[in-house]
């Protein structure tokens, strides 16, 4: 800060002379002739200069009564951004593929969760999964599509066990290898969820059989307590469900199916020298299967698998759009066996492949106990299998939805969502701002600015670190149109050939050091022109 001053405008100046007064202390041509004196001299008053306006006034037109100060500096807040890079992050490198710009450090903003993983410095993640949450409208759909499909040249693969809305149909049928397992809608295509899957390596054949046994189970009680509403099946109920799957396996040379365990659950039932508690407890469940069996879901997951995955394809996607539109509760059990037949086959880590395992209504996965125990140990051993689950919510009260308030279910659902390393907050209404401080532990200043940002624009959380990013999913018009999500809202007309080139290193060709350099160059030069322009 300046020390204080004052100036005192002599009286009786004509207009003129105050004029000339005023432009000569805004171009600052005034200037302080008062010579040096001791300490001593400056203890006495101060002596009338003749000036040029009179007796008792200073050269420089005005009463010294003080001596003048002048600010340090003074500026505007655009000018003093000049001095912002000095303390700017340095954001995550140039690993990974280009996701958009960071605003903080008006850098282009690389990341990939694998390569993050692997950073051994302060700024790696212990995970490789990724929680994506917001608003509708936000540009959620689009910024996760760039993630996914600029990755593709970085060698990595994609997966959507569920495609509720078709969204991703799109983007898979636009890649060149990509795809399209469609259910429902007339198709013959099958999904056993208690399909066996490749043998994981590593194990023995006792933890494989045990590992296989365990998500068998999980599907059926998981399909069987989502059906009845969240109750909680008793002991018993979980016994008859064991035994059905154990002769069922038994029966059918380790292929076991949903009408299988159906079949063996309505032969204890009506087995009357057997044990009666069993056979009452496989009422309920039977009663359950038979939806798949013979209800409004045959024909899709009670006998084997009439499809396989293609693990070389660079992007697989099951779209169960047609099944979605029948309910809610069609909709999570469809999920519940297309995410266990995506578990059972891309679980082997001998392929040494990564993947993006996408979960469109995040929150329908752990609509009972068992899914959200099943769900929680495969987000644990995502990084073992090479996979990156994105989940995607659209605000913290979907979770709401799992279990009664404060039940062990929902505040399971919550912790899994908080314990995800990796977090894509996009703009989120005022409703969730206690959701965000409470349950992602948000700081107070990064809530208030998710309230603000503009659609594409996200905090990112990676690790210990935060980062303001604007995604540009635009860079090309093949992109635009295909990542857009608003079809049903607005009609674009594009004149331009979105037809995309024969293979992905031309789409995405695989950037070196001097390649970002270059372009981290030109982004500056382009970023300090527009400064100046504004």
């Amino acid at each position: 800060m300046g020390r204080s001053s004052f100036s005192f405008e002599p009286g009786g100046l004509s207009r003129k002379d105050r004029r000339a007064l005023h432009q000569q202390t805004r171009t600052g041509e005034r200037t302080d002739t008062t010579p040096h004196r001791t300490r001593k001299e400056r203890s006495l008053p101060e002596p009338a200069v003749a000036g040029p306006f009179g007796p008792g006034i200073s050269a420089g037109g005005y009463w010294n009564l003080a001596k003048v100060g002048v600010p340090v500096h003074q500026a505007t807040s655009q000018h003093l951004a000049g001095i912002y890079p000095f303390v700017a992050d340095g954001g995550l490198g140039h690993r990974g593929p280009i996701i958009g710009v960071d605003l903080n450090a008006d850098a282009l903003w690389h990341f990939s969760p694998w390569e993050s993983y692997a950073d051994t410095t302060d700024r790696g993640t212990f995970s490789t999964n990724i929680l994506v949450l917001g608003a509708y409208r936000s540009g959620k759909s689009a910024t996760v599509k760039t993630l996914v499909t600029r990755s593709l040249a970085f060698g990595h693969q994609a997966v959507v066990p569920s495609d509720a809305k078709g969204e991703w149909v799109v983007v898979a049928d636009a890649i060149p290898g990509g795809t399209v397992i469609r259910l429902g809608g007339g198709t013959t295509a099958r999904l056993n969820p208690l399909d066996r899957g490749p043998r994981r390596t590593g194990t023995t054949d006792e933890q494989h059989e045990q590992m296989v046994k365990q998500r068998r189970i999980a599907t059926l009680i998981s399909l069987v307590q989502m059906t009845l509403g969240g109750t909680r099946l008793t002991a018993v109920e979980h016994a008859v469900i064991h035994e059905a799957l154990h002769r069922c396996i038994t029966a059918t040379g380790d292929r076991p199916t949903l009408r299988g365990v159906y079949e063996q659950l309505g032969v204890i039932a009506a087995d009357a020298t057997g044990d009666f508690r069993l056979a009452e407890a496989a009422v309920q469940p039977r009663f359950v299967l038979r939806r798949f069996v013979d209800g409004d879901l045959s024909g899709l997951f009670e006998d084997e698998s009439t499809v396989s995955f293609d693990d070389q394809a660079p992007i697989v996607v099951v779209d169960t759009s047609e099944l979605f539109a029948r309910g809610d509760l069609v909709a999570q059990l469809t999920q519940v066996c297309t995410t266990a037949w995506i578990q059972a086959v891309v679980s082997d880590r001998s392929a040494h492949r990564t993947r993006y395992v996408i979960r469109e209504e995040g929150w329908r996965d752990m609509t009972s106990l068992a899914s959200l125990q099943m769900y929680q140990q495969w987000l644990k051993l995502s990084r073992h299998y090479g996979i990156s689950n994105i989940v995607i919510l659209h605000k913290m009260g979907d979770l709401d939805a799992v279990g009664d308030a404060d039940s062990q279910e929902r505040n399971l659902a919550y912790s899994i969502a908080a314990d995800i390393e990796n977090k894509f907050i996009f703009r989120s209404n005022t409703q969730e701002q206690h959701a965000l401080r409470t349950r992602l532990n948000m700081p107070a200043p990064h809530v208030d600015m998710a309230r603000q940002l503009r659609k594409g624009e996200f905090l990112a959380y990676v690790g210990q670190y935060a980062y303001l990013v604007d995604c540009f999913a635009t860079s090309t018009p093949w992109e635009y149109d295909l990542f857009q999500t608003d079809d049903a809202l607005t009609t674009p007309v594009r004149d331009t050939d979105t037809t995309p080139p024969a293979d992905l290193d031309t789409l995405w060709p695989t950037p070196t050091s001097e390649t970002t350099d270059r372009v981290d160059a030109e982004l500056d030069g382009w970023l300090t022109s527009w400064k100046e322009l504004s």
